[in-house]
């Protein structure tokens, strides 16, 4: 009995493993792709980066909710947000940028697709949901894993953060009026995002009239004199 116990815990601890080390897979890329945009657009279009992997506790509660046997690839194939990863953008053109950043990986593969942006629910949610699949390299397996990926903007995840505080103080039963009011700082966030990118268009537009960096801003990003050796070595 002992035996069996522990072979459970250690198959039970491999099993979180995976998703935790998915989480550092998707992580790497995320982070490969803001230092790139950041050199290439001299932009970084992600503001925040949060993961987290369920704890046992909850994936238990999931399990009985969903009625899923309890062995491991029944858990695997039905529920896949156990490793999850929260992207936070300035605007709402970033969100579809990193989502189409991430879906054109090689080794990732995007099971399911979910835009609440374009199709709000009817609480006001909005957030691009993904679910994909990536391959995790172990001693003597290839494991692939499910991540789930919401990629919002910061007045959106404000938003989200606030109707779940209130959905669960009122124990899911949120009196109408609150319904009403979160539907309109819903609307109300939306027309800020609006706003915020057409502002943030403008500038865009103004940078680009000024045309090039002046020879002295070159040369503090990388001196001239520097260039001029590598040149005349080559």
């Amino acid at each position: 009995m002992e035996t069996q116990l522990y072979q459970l815990r250690a198959e039970l601890i491999r099993f979180m493993m995976a998703y935790k080390f998915a989480l550092e897979e998707v992580n790497t890329k995320i982070n490969i792709l803001q230092q790139e945009f950041q050199y290439m657009h001299d932009y970084n279009p992600i503001e925040h980066v949060k993961s987290r992997v369920k704890s046992p506790e909850s994936i238990l509660k999931k399990i009985r909710k969903k009625e899923i046997p309890l062995s491991m690839p029944e858990i695997q194939d039905n529920i896949r947000d156990i490793a999850g990863i929260r992207i936070n953008c300035s605007f709402t053109k970033d969100i579809y940028r990193i989502s189409q950043m991430l879906e054109d990986q090689k080794d990732i593969t995007v099971i399911q697709k979910k835009d609440y942006i374009v199709n709000p629910k009817p609480n006001g949610y909005r957030s691009l949901h993904l679910i994909i699949q990536i391959p995790i390299f172990m001693s003597d397996r290839v494991k692939n894993v499910f991540v789930e990926i919401q990629i919002r903007t910061i007045a959106m995840d404000f938003w989200a953060s606030l109707e779940h505080k209130i959905y669960y103080k009122y124990n899911k039963d949120i009196p109408e009026r609150l319904k009403a009011e979160l539907a309109d700082a819903a609307s109300s966030a939306t027309e800020l995002d609006r706003e915020m990118e057409s502002i943030h268009q403008e500038i865009n537009e103004i940078k680009q009239q000024t045309g090039p960096l002046s020879d002295q801003d070159e040369e503090m990003i990388f001196p001239i004199d520097l260039l001029r050796e590598i040149v005349d070595n080559k």
